[in-house]
């Protein structure tokens, strides 16, 4: 089991974050903190989008190190988009909570599922062409997104990485539940998790003081920028 890394002072409460920029600062910082050069002078972080791009591009001006996209969709309850019960990866594995997914029919579990690849689908045609794919073989992969609430998601995340190649496996989000935070950390080499919180009921937004989801053309602009910062031709 990977280690949990969190920060004591910032745990427990909400409204810790600004923004996710800011959310990004603080687990770079922390990531610091704990993490040795050797480490990661041959780390990458890979983002989830859309949430997770923001933080990771933050991490990875931070860290110094290579930035790439990892494609994971979450499999979102019908009559309740902000809630899922698993997760399908850009190469078609599913994670999914079984407990959670016995409240729906299986006709209604496989459309979901289609209609999830779907919009996978529509995301990497949208999203890869701002990032050309970096190799994760022998890579220490920091996987980054804004949050962990079942950590279903993220699950699906580790697995995509280390079937690329990762070496090592590294989440870093700014918040996350306690109980995600263990089931994650079962699955990767450590969490760092700034504001990790406990409780019967946790929502991923109540880190931060300013949140709103973001669109994919927000997020291909920003992508857009890191690739200008860093002198790489931009497809169109």
């Amino acid at each position: 089991m990977g280690t949990i890394i969190t920060e004591p002072a910032l745990s427990q409460a909400v409204g810790v974050f600004d923004d996710r920029n800011d959310a990004g600062l603080v687990t770079a910082a922390l990531i610091l903190r704990h993490f040795d050069e050797e480490t990661l002078k041959n780390a990458a972080v890979v983002a989830i989008p859309a949430g997770g791009v923001p933080v990771g591009l933050m991490l990875a001006r931070r860290l110094n190190v290579p930035f790439d996209l990892i494609f994971i969709r979450k499999l979102h309850f019908p009559d309740n988009p902000e809630a899922g019960f698993g997760a399908v990866t850009e190469h078609g594995a599913l994670m999914i909570n079984e407990a959670l997914a016995a409240r729906l029919s299986r006709q209604t579990l496989e459309r979901v599922i289609a209609l999830e690849r779907e919009a996978l689908a529509e995301r990497i045609q949208t999203l890869r062409r701002h990032v050309p794919p970096l190799s994760l073989t022998g890579r220490t992969a920091i996987i980054a997104d804004d949050g962990l609430a079942s950590g279903f998601t993220m699950l699906a995340a580790i697995e995509e990485a280390r079937r690329r190649g990762a070496e090592r496996v590294i989440v870093a989000v700014p918040t996350a539940s306690e109980q995600a935070a263990r089931r994650v950390a079962a699955a990767a080499d450590a969490v760092v998790v700034p504001n990790l919180r406990g409780g019967p009921w946790f929502a991923v937004a109540e880190a931060y003081r300013h949140w709103r989801d973001l669109t994919l053309d927000e997020v291909a602009a920003m992508l857009d920028a890191w690739q200008q910062e860093h002198g790489e031709k931009t497809s169109s």
